[in-house]
């Protein structure tokens, strides 16, 4: 039996000639990526991994924030710091959190389930299917 897919959301990729500059759309937002130029590009966007930890960052920062208020804690503000590392078992994402407002130990440690509950986390460590077909032909 097949199961059907849900969409979630779509974005699209357009580039030209411009050297690697790349407008990127998804519902009513644009943006720009490229790549830095020490690998060619011109540096007037993120690049895709930096797109790629900024979705982690914003997923986990907006997931903390929607509990925190939930949960009605004092928490003034939330941060997080990612760094991603290519090693010879794939890659590494570090993700260091912090906080400031008045909370517990056991606090702590629910906020770091809760951050790795994001949905996005979930999607990236999680069994990822991609189909690439070229379209028009």
């Amino acid at each position: 039996m097949e199961t059907e897919n849900e969409l979630l959301v779509s974005a699209e990729a357009h580039i030209a000639h411009a050297q690697y500059q790349t407008i990127v759309t998804s519902d009513n937002h644009t943006i720009i990526a490229d790549e830095p130029a020490e690998l060619g590009g011109t540096d007037k966007g993120m690049s895709p991994y930096n797109l790629l930890l900024a979705s982690l960052a914003s997923c986990t920062v907006i997931t903390l924030r929607m509990y925190i208020d939930r949960k009605m804690w004092i928490v003034d503000e939330i941060a997080i710091n990612l760094d991603l590392f290519k090693n010879q078992n794939g890659v590494l994402i570090e993700s260091k959190l912090t906080f400031k407002g008045e909370i517990t130990d056991e606090q702590r440690k629910r906020l770091i389930t809760i951050a790795n509950a994001c949905p996005i986390h979930k999607i990236l460590v999680g069994n990822i299917v991609i189909n690439t077909s070229i379209e028009g032909v």
